[in-house]
């Protein structure tokens, strides 16, 4: 019998999903992050089922959570032959991450202020 917990997510879970995604985040990476953050750890076949996600949507949200520093990976290995299964956890509590991806916003935010200023900096030359 596995160890892991199986979670679905809740009401309020997909009212924060939302959020993420009206702010830019990929809805299936944005599921991906709050299945994660709610277990201690987890495989991708339980955020699959957990967060109503295909294999490869998991995985490709998966390999973008890595990317961005946000997950950690370690191997299970398995008893006789065959690949490990990987685990999958956060590594930073969710507060961070969160903290995280408001710089990130607030710098586009401000690249997209100064390009308006430019904008309309140039169209006032041509008058």
């Amino acid at each position: 019998m596995s160890k892991f917990k199986p979670y679905k997510l809740t009401n309020q879970d997909k009212k924060i999903i939302k959020i993420f995604s009206d702010l830019g985040m990929p809805h299936n990476l944005a599921k991906t992050l709050m299945y994660i953050s709610q277990v201690d750890e987890c495989r991708s076949a339980e955020i699959e089922h957990g967060a109503n996600l295909r294999q490869p949507e998991v995985s490709v949200s998966i390999q973008e959570l890595h990317r961005r520093g946000w997950i950690k990976k370690r191997d299970l290995k398995k008893k006789g032959k065959g690949r490990p299964v990987h685990i999958y956890k956060l590594s930073n509590p969710i507060n961070d991450i969160i903290v995280n991806f408001e710089q990130q916003k607030t710098k586009e935010i401000n690249l997209i202020k100064n390009d308006l200023k430019e904008l309309k900096n140039l169209v006032d030359e041509r008058q």
